[in-house]
């Protein structure tokens, strides 16, 4: 017990007065004489005694019923620690990603911890944040006003960075009492590291672990096209097991539809017919009432824009006329002696197959085109002037060549991370028919490497829009041409010299592409659809302009690229679908974190910890009773 005037204690020294008073009256006994002196002296002990303790039992209450009068202006009261300290921080995070949309017992979790949190919230200042919003000290008032208009987000925070907010938003007061709620269904995203911000920090953390009641889902996982064949790929989830339909629209029409069948395996494959794939505008539609952000896949098909690539040989070309398609590319050869250097600011990318030599101006042209953006391929020949082709190579920042070596190596290290690979392997192929040289350049270079020989030195490296060989590739030389790797390296070398749009783009990378426009220079691109529009960033080359996206656009759709309001291209985005997967953490696994089922339940541990016990009161009520007793005493007591 705890006092708010603990100096009036002292008052309770005034007890002694009464008790002084009781021992030593004044007051002498006046004798009477009386003929039977022997019932006389009994009657005189026994009025003494009853005298006697009707006086301690009138002292006893005197002196409970000032002690009480006492203690109540000093005001006893009983609090936690908590209660008492003064200095309170809070700060909320409430999980607003899209796996908050499945159904708990009074509906969506996210809506309904919303309105949880608005009628029990009662902190004067309260800092909070979500998945893409945040704000500090924000008053009852505003917290309530803006609480209730939280929205999904394709955004979901990762432990790590849900501990480095918390730490932003709290104060760098350290006597302060800390306290972190979070409000979460806490999707599986591997280990939550709770435990070490409480102890490090002296941070409370509460968790909210809200629960659904049904845990399934059916979510639309992917799509591509195979020639004119539209392959979908879903997945269920739960204990689901049955077909479902899904519906092709082509901008709000719709072209098809058929069911997928979940029967005996979780994820299944379904395939559309699209004649016309020269522009089409895709929706695919599923019906699933659990998560609803992947129930929908959009896709753009553009009408086909063949990437330009020109080879200037003096050797055999044929195998590039087998990679670069006519379906695909436009593909053009110029002969060593016959070079049209005005056809060079069309191409995207250029190869320079085994030149002999390369005369000043043929560099110049090539420094120029790569400057605008324009990627170059160089092969060197056996033969070659190394002095111009270092000369080149120094424009191009690309390091330099030293005398050739007549040894043969294999091309056994494959760079799998490397931009150029990506989707290529399943897995990393360590056994395969290794391709080979008979001689080979050594290359100074700080370039990244692409492929590399059994010994580790480059055999093609890479440097912004510049990719150089160290080996010719004419049969002679090598075997590279027969190798499956020559395919997707010079096949993916060309298409990201025009990266064109691809059939969607996920919301939350960074999504480059190129658009085949030429612009003047107060000229930009918008991205637009029916409700929204935005700038993206944008680099503009002599006859592409290069857009960059990662925040924006922030919702699912299809976007019409526009010059001066004239539609050049679609291109569709869609939300990551890693939120379809329902797995998930439990809190209660954590040490030092108390997890809670419902907002209601945490906020009356919150209440009851904060609780101040004030007893005056009570201490009133037994100082009159006391003073009651002691007057029945002296009235009723014989």
């Amino acid at each position: 017990m705890q006092f708010k005037h603990p100096e009036l204690l002292y008052a309770l020294f005034l007890l002694l007065i009464p008790i002084f008073i009781h021992l030593f009256q004044l007051r002498k006994f006046q004798k009477v004489a009386f003929t039977n002196v022997a019932f006389l002296k009994k009657v005189t002990i026994q009025t003494r005694k009853s005298s006697q303790l009707k006086k301690w039992l009138t002292l006893l209450m005197r002196l409970l019923a000032l002690a009480c009068i006492i203690l109540a202006f000093a005001q006893p009261f009983s609090a936690s620690k908590t209660a008492l300290n003064t200095e309170k921080e809070t700060v909320l995070y409430v999980d607003n990603s899209f796996s908050m949309q499945i159904k708990g017992n009074e509906g969506p979790l996210l809506q309904r911890a919303l309105q949880q949190l608005y009628s029990q919230s009662t902190t004067d200042n309260i800092s909070w944040f979500t998945n893409n919003y945040s704000r500090r000290n924000a008053s009852l008032q505003d917290f309530k006003n803006e609480i209730l208009s939280v929205n999904y987000s394709q955004k979901q925070l990762s432990p790590s960075e849900i501990i480095l907010k918390a730490k932003q938003l709290f104060s760098k007061n350290k006597a302060a009492e800390k306290r972190l709620i979070i409000v979460s269904d806490f999707q599986q995203k591997g280990a939550f590291p709770l435990q070490e911000i409480g102890d490090s920090e002296n941070i409370k953390v509460d968790a909210i672990h809200l629960k659904a009641i049904n845990a399934k889902n059916i979510s639309l996982d992917t799509a591509y096209l195979v020639n004119k064949e539209l392959i979908v790929k879903a997945t269920s989830q739960g204990d689901f097991q049955g077909t479902v339909p899904i519906s092709l629209f082509n901008n709000e029409t719709l072209i098809a539809k058929t069911a997928i069948d979940f029967s005996n395996q979780e994820t299944n494959s379904i395939n559309f017919d699209i004649k016309d794939i020269s522009e089409f505008q895709g929706k695919l539609e599923l019906n699933d009432p659990n998560l609803l952000f992947d129930n929908i896949l959009y896709f753009s098909i553009n009408a086909v824009n063949k990437i330009k690539v020109l080879s200037l040989n003096e050797s055999s070309a044929s195998y590039l006329q087998r990679i670069f398609n006519p379906e695909e590319f436009e593909f053009k050869q110029q002969d060593s002696g016959s070079l049209n250097y005005s056809e060079f600011p069309e191409q995207n990318l250029i190869v320079i197959n085994e030149l002999q030599s390369i005369p000043e101006s043929l560099s110049t042209a090539l420094k120029s085109f790569s400057d605008q953006g324009g990627s170059i391929f160089i092969i060197p020949s056996n033969n070659g002037n190394l002095e111009d082709y270092n000369t080149l190579l120094m424009k191009l920042q690309m390091g330099s060549l030293s005398e050739i070596d007549l040894q043969e190596k294999k091309i056994s290290q494959i760079v799998f991370d490397h931009p150029l690979y990506t989707d290529v392997f399943e897995k990393q192929v360590v056994n395969f028919q290794y391709p080979k040289v008979n001689s080979y350049y050594n290359l100074n270079t700080r370039a990244t490497s692409v492929l590399r020989f059994e010994d580790s030195k480059p055999f093609i490296v890479q440097q912004n829009n510049t990719f150089v060989s160290t080996a010719s590739l004419n049969l002679d030389n090598s075997n590279f041409q027969s190798s499956p790797l020559i395919v997707p390296t010079l096949y993916n070398m060309a298409k990201q010299s025009l990266p064109l749009p691809k059939l969607y783009y996920e919301i939350g990378k960074q999504n480059t592409y190129a658009i085949p426009v030429e612009l003047l220079q107060d000229e930009i691109l918008t991205l637009k659809d029916s409700t929204f529009n935005f700038i993206p960033l944008q680099q503009t080359k002599e006859t592409k302009v290069i857009v960059t996206t990662e925040d924006e656009p922030s919702k699912a759709g299809i976007f019409s690229i526009e010059k001066d309001q004239i539609s050049l291209e679609n291109v569709s985005y869609n939300y990551h679908r890693g939120e379809s997967k329902l797995q998930y953490a439990d809190p209660k696994d954590w040490e030092g974190v108390n997890v809670f089922q419902t907002v209601e339940e945490l906020f009356n541990s919150i209440n009851s910890e904060n609780t101040i016990n004030s007893y005056w009161k009570w201490f009133a009520i037994f100082a009159l009773l006391f003073l009651i007793m002691e007057m029945l005493i002296l009235k009723f007591y014989k």
